[in-house]
């Protein structure tokens, strides 16, 4: 068998891609529901979302689809046009699953830990899907790698810094319960990502 066979299996079709999408982003779209219903929060450009949703009563949708546009001008030069494509189609689909998951699924009492602890770990498994499939939920993300590649910032430190500015915030228009049980949540969600995503356990693209 060819080596050029070999390697091409490796990669996703546009149809694998295109339903990774959508099934990574409809669990993201349901944790979001589950959040919103306990008045949760998530890091990132998410949690900057939930925050002016909580605050203001905009949607969140449309507020997630607005914060993320500034960061693809970023992305444009610093990374590669497939990765972008798919972040942005991303965005776009969570935006609009947010806004129609709760029309197809009501709850009428969730308990709080119990939407930290599933949320976190739907969220997590969301992520996962997207990035097996390069691609993102762009924002905060975006603006960490910017960094890192211009001024040498360590993206990890970066994110960890404006979640916890978002954390501070919320503790103005939350309580410390909920703002605790987000913690949990994130918690939940990078222990999701650290047990099953590990460099060399997955080699498609």
């Amino acid at each position: 068998m060819p080596a050029e066979h070999d390697t091409a299996a490796l990669h996703h079709s546009v149809f694998e891609d295109a339903l990774a999408l959508l099934s990574g982003t409809a669990l993201i779209a349901l944790s979001v529901t589950l959040f919103q219903q306990a008045q949760l929060l998530s890091g990132g450009t998410a949690g900057i979302a939930f925050l002016l949703h909580y605050a203001t009563g905009w949607k969140f949708g449309a507020v997630f689809f607005v914060l993320n546009l500034p960061f693809y001008a970023l992305a444009w030069r610093r990374m590669e046009r497939a990765f972008l494509v798919k972040t942005m189609v991303a965005v776009a689909l969570v935006s609009v699953l947010s806004e129609l998951t709760p029309q197809f699924i009501r709850f009428e009492f969730v308990q709080p830990l119990y939407a930290a602890l599933v949320g976190g770990v739907m969220l997590g498994v969301g992520f996962l899907i997207l990035f097996r499939h390069r691609a993102s939920l762009g924002g905060v993300g975006i603006l960490a790698f910017y960094l890192q590649e211009t001024r040498g910032w360590r993206a990890g430190h970066v994110q960890m810094a404006v979640d916890a500015l978002i954390l501070m915030l919320a503790l103005w228009s939350s309580s410390l319960e909920k703002v605790v049980l987000s913690v949990a949540a994130a918690v939940v969600l990078n222990l999701t990502l650290s047990i099953n995503h590990r460099a060399g356990r997955y080699i498609a693209t």
